[in-house]
Parts: structure tokens; C-alpha cells; sequence
């Protein structure tokens, strides 16, 4: 039987914990400095100064308590309006982590089973087929749940894609909805007629597996998916200011990206949240919310602290463990691109396997996501610290998130 580097990774991270468990003494409670973490504010206003990005929010939490939350630069794209602390971002695939924990709230609750074929929802699925050399192929198995869940359905992101073929059919049929409307049954449809780039279950790629899983789930609760997100999830933990779009009211709060961005122009036409985007166009599970810095830390928080805030339980600590286990093991693929080295991927984003490896400080364990307009957020149970960066600089995104990380793993004393 062959032994793969990450199976001895977590063996050996469960040989050490056992042992610690019988003889070892406990380990000092790590926390963090409040004069380094001074040093994140001045840090991000310098990337406002070299047009990195017009302004950032930024969050920092240990044992549930906020140890930094500061706001720099500004609001609008001309430099006129500071930034406030309540503004709010296009969040884009930091949606994914929660439709994901929405997905394992309807399987506790018996509704649905990871391992289930989509297409006991999603008829539209019955036919498809894989891409091969040799010409399409039969698919050796169903996509299932969890295969949405971990981008290991086959599907793509049509400019993304490896295979001129797939991405011009998803161009061609407006899978993505990139510049108009189309509904989430007419979606379906389409998708449907679409091969596959690889057979489910056996490769990692970035998709639009959530926006599916998505409309799988208004199957399955019969609820459009914002009703079913703000019921299970956004009204509960007191997300006020997180939706599906940006209602009048609000609109003065929503960060700008800057001019000298460019892909602003064209990730404003795919991202269309100045109105409700259900009459007209299905609802985007993998990257259709926007909302706070504040909001989206207390989604984090509960993750953190094992499915719960500690009124109000969303999920049991073993299905989160599960959520935040990596469940790439023998498959191809990896999510470098969005978290750098030595991540793995659980059930909704990246969990990382070794404390080195990667490009920046953390700890075995941790998990982390991020949208591509700037947004990133990460847990790290070991030092029991969660992290959220707002901003909106889609061209600057990888090094934002990266410097963001830094900057507060420097603090940790």
C-alpha cells in the first residue's frame, strides 16, 4: 500500500497529539501583541498610498474576542470618502465557505447525504459526459454532494479552463452569467450538455461546483437560497448587513475598487448586486454575497469555535472537525492558486497540512478562503485566532492576502 506525504503528515500530527494527551504538559496559551498588531493599520494604509487598493477593513480575533478592527484609506475609487468600518464588499467566493456550511446544516438534519448523487435534484445531469483525447466518455461514477462541495465534480470556470472547447461552450451558453441573466433552472440545462473536464471524484479544480450546489440545495428545501441562508445562517448569527445584493439604503456603504484596475470593468458587469438578482438570474452560491468585515467574523467565529457562537448551534463539533479535515487524499489538484503551498481542501476551502511549506506563517489546521475582489478570511484553531481582510483590488488579490496573513501571524507572541 503506498503511504502518500500527506497521510503521514496528519498520522504523525495524530501520534503527537495522543502522546501529548498522556504525558506531555500542556503548551503555554499563545496570544497576541497589541503593539505589533499596531503595526497592521499603518502596514495597509501604505498599500492604500501605492494604489494597491483605495481602502481596507480588518479584523482580528482571539478566544472570540476582537483584538484589532481598524479601517484605512477610503471608500470610493476617487479618494474622497475615508473609509468606515461598517462598509461593505462584494465578498464574491468568500460566499462559498458559507453556502458549504449550509449544505452540512440540511445533511444533519437528514435532508440530504454528501455521498448522494446530484442528480436525484438535478435531473439535468443524467446525460452528461467526460472530455477525453478519444472523444467523450461515460462517466465512471455520479457527480455527488461532496464532489460540489470539493471542487471534484468535473466542472470548471469557463475562462479557467484548460480545454478551449469547454470554456467556449461556457462562454457560448452563459454558464456563468458573466454579462447577462439567465435562471438557475435555464443554467441547468445548458450545463448539463456540457462534458465534463475530468471523471468526479478524481481531480481538484476551481469551479462554479458551488453556484450548483447552490440551486441544488433550493431543490432540496424548496426555498429560494437566500430565504434558506438567512433562515439557517445570516439572521441567526446577527449578519445584518450581508445579502445577495445591495438594497438604496445601503449603497453609499459599498466599497469602490479603484479605476486603475483592470479587471474592474469587467468583474462590475459579471457582478451585478445593485438589485435583486433572483427575478432575473439564479443566485450565486459561490460568489454572489456581499457584506461587513464584522458580519462576515462572526460566520468565521462560529466555524472556529466548532459550529457554534455560543448561543445558538449550527453545526456539531464532528461535523465541522469533518468540514475542516482535507479530503484531497488521493486525488489530483491542489488549491496553490488561491492559498499558496501545503493546503489541502476540506468541505468549502483550503485547510492546510503542514506548518511550513506555505508562504506564509500558520498552523497545521488552519483553513482559509478568499473572493476574487479582495477579500480573504482564515481560522486558525491551534492559536484560536481568526483573521478577515475587506478590500476590493481584484488585480492585487494573492499578494493582499498574503501580506495580510503576515502581518498578523507577527503578532503572535
Amino acid at each position: 500500500m503506498t503511504i502518500t506525504r500527506r497521510q503521514l503528515a496528519f498520522s504523525a500530527l495524530g501520534s503527537t497529539f495522543l502522546a501529548g494527551c498522556a504525558s506531555t504538559p500542556a503548551v503555554p496559551r499563545t496570544m497576541v501583541s497589541a503593539d505589533r498588531l499596531a503595526r497592521i493599520a499603518p502596514a495597509l494604509d501604505a498599500q492604500v498610498g501605492i494604489g494597491t487598493f483605495a481602502g481596507a477593513v480588518s479584523l482580528v480575533a482571539q478566544d472570540g474576542k476582537i483584538v484589532h478592527h481598524e479601517a484605512v484609506g477610503f471608500l470610493d475609487a476617487a479618494k474622497t470618502r475615508p473609509m468606515p468600518r461598517d462598509a461593505i464588499f462584494r465578498l464574491a467566493s468568500m460566499t462559498k465557505p458559507i453556502t458549504s456550511v449550509a449544505t452540512m446544516m440540511l445533511a444533519e438534519q437528514g435532508q440530504l447525504k454528501i455521498n448522494d448523487p446530484v442528480t436525484n435534484w438535478l435531473p439535468e445531469f443524467k446525460n452528461l459526459k467526460v472530455e477525453t483525447p478519444q472523444g467523450d466518455v461515460a462517466l465512471a461514477r455520479p457527480i455527488t454532494v461532496q464532489d460540489l462541495l470539493m471542487h471534484t465534480a468535473g466542472l470548471v470556470y469557463g475562462p479557467a479552463s484548460p480545454s478551449p472547447r469547454i470554456a467556449k461552450m461556457y462562454a457560448e451558453l452563459n454558464i456563468e452569467s458573466l454579462e447577462t441573466d439567465i435562471s438557475g433552472d435555464e443554467m441547468l440545462k445548458r450545463l448539463g450538455t456540457i462534458p465534463l473536464l475530468y471523471q468526479p471524484g478524481t481531480t481538484w479544480f476551481y469551479s462554479i461546483a458551488t453556484d450548483v450546489l447552490g440551486l441544488l440545495l433550493e431543490r432540496v428545501s424548496g426555498k429560494r437560497l437566500d430565504v434558506l441562508t438567512q433562515e439557517l445562517l445570516l439572521g441567526p448569527l446577527g449578519m445584518t448587513d450581508t445579502a445577495w445584493w445591495v438594497p438604496p439604503a445601503k449603497r453609499a456603504r459599498l466599497a469602490e475598487t479603484l479605476d486603475s484596475d483592470p479587471l474592474k470593468a469587467a468583474m462590475l458587469r459579471a457582478y451585478r448586486q445593485d438589485s435583486d438578482p433572483a427575478p432575473r438570474q439564479y443566485l450565486k452560491g459561490g460568489a454572489g454575497l456581499v457584506g461587513t468585515g464584522a458580519d462576515y467574523l462572526k460566520f468565521a467565529q462560529m466555524v472556529l469555535n466548532g459550529g457554534t457562537d455560543g448561543r445558538t448551534r449550527y453545526l456539531s463539533r464532528k461535523t465541522t472537525e469533518f468540514m475542516l479535515s482535507d479530503h484531497l487524499v488521493g486525488k489530483a489538484g491542489v488549491p496553490n492558486a488561491t492559498t499558496g503551498p501545503g493546503y489541502g481542501f476540506g468541505l468549502g476551502w483550503g485547510v492546510r497540512l503542514y506548518d511550513g511549506v506555505g508562504w506564509t506563517p500558520g498552523s497545521t489546521g488552519d483553513a482559509m478562503w478568499a473572493g476574487a475582489w479582495g477579500t480573504s478570511f482564515w481560522i486558525d484553531p491551534r492559536e484560536r485566532l481568526a483573521g478577515v481582510l475587506m478590500a476590493q483590488c481584484p488585480s492585487n488579490r494573492i499578494h493582499t492576502r498574503m501580506l495580510y496573513k503576515n502581518l498578523v501571524y507577527g503578532a503572535v507572541s
